[in-house]
């Protein structure tokens, strides 16, 4: 299979880039971790404008309908940037889930034009619901059947900025495709984690042509080279992992399970390889608060077991071959 991005994909994917590169994403993470949620609404209202939060809500509730692959490519941009909040959750889950609500073209036509947040709990790989206290819509999915939840406890995560909580169902539920939703945010994650991974390595690089030690910029010395170039080649091999998964996801391809589950493995490993390569670049400084780095080593650390951890996925992986 050949496959690649085609212009219009890419002119998309920039101007994403460019809308959050002048938007504080760092600043809007930090206070959304102490709770302080007003910066980063103020970044998700800037992806409504370019329609990401439409991309995968049908048109006929005045989404757009996105390919898969179109999808993922948002999902990676917005893990390079760090973008706080339930991202896989509300962009790519809770559309699949709201399709059989009885008042689906309200909550999906307001998810498209960015006027609801939406977080999802699905156990058992999903079993708590990410910024439940700070969403508008929480819900929770099994076994076939979604419905709207309330948050319950709150438990801390390795990332200040993905607060999860304990959820109950508060009415009735309704027929939901929960298969398709957990495979969707898996998949998203996946993304997530090579956008992550890709940030922490421009973030190593550029910090290796400036920091000098013993009279030469450190990137010129040979380990920091070969340590940077195999993230290079674990990013540019588990990323078309991603991608070729979302063609399959959209073909309903059999072999589509099989296929995110390997996505995600890769991306884990990916991602937790730049991290440990981008620490190790910086030295003690990458890790203080101070340091934009340290947002994108806990969200990987976050992110790798969401939506199946990567020993779970490894596993589906080996029963499909």
């Amino acid at each position: 299979m050949k496959f690649d991005l085609d212009q219009e994909q890419r002119d998309f994917a920039a101007s994403i880039d460019a809308a959050l590169a002048a938007a504080d994403v760092p600043g809007a993470v930090r206070t959304w971790a102490q709770g302080e949620p007003e910066a980063g609404r103020r970044v998700w209202n800037q992806l409504a404008e370019l329609g990401v939060t439409a991309l995968a809500v049908p048109e006929q509730y005045d989404g757009i309908g996105a390919h898969p692959v179109d999808l993922m490519l948002t999902m990676e941009a917005l893990g390079r940037w760090c973008v706080p909040g339930p991202v896989v959750e509300s962009i790519a889950v809770a559309p699949v889930l709201l399709a059989g609500a009885p008042d689906a073209a309200m909550r999906l036509a307001a998810l498209a034009a960015g006027e609801l947040i939406a977080t999802v709990a699905l156990p058992p790989h999903a079993p708590r619901a990410v910024d439940a206290e700070t969403v508008d819509l929480v819900l929770l999915a099994e076994n076939g059947k979604a419905g709207v939840a309330q948050p319950g406890t709150r438990h801390a995560s390795v990332d200040p900025s993905r607060g999860v909580c304990d959820v109950t169902a508060t009415g009735d539920s309704w027929d939901a495709d929960t298969g398709r939703g957990y495979e969707v945010g898996a998949l998203a994650t996946a993304a997530q984690l090579i956008g992550a991974g890709q940030a922490m390595l421009n973030t190593a690089v550029d910090y290796a042509k400036q920091r000098t030690q013993f009279g030469r910029v450190i990137g010129g010395y040979q380990a920091i080279k070969h340590k940077l170039a195999d993230v290079h080649i674990a990013l540019e091999l588990a990323r078309p992992l991603v991608y070729g998964a979302a063609l399959s996801f959209a073909d309903n391809s059999p072999d589509a399970a099989r296929d995110v589950s390997a996505a995600k493995v890769a991306a884990s490993d990916a991602a937790l390889l730049a991290a440990h390569s981008a620490l190790q670049t910086h030295g003690a400084i990458g890790f203080t608060s101070e340091c934009d780095l340290s947002l994108w080593l806990l969200r990987v650390q976050a992110l790798r077991p969401a939506w199946g951890d990567p020993t779970a996925h490894r596993r589906r992986v080996l029963e499909a071959i």
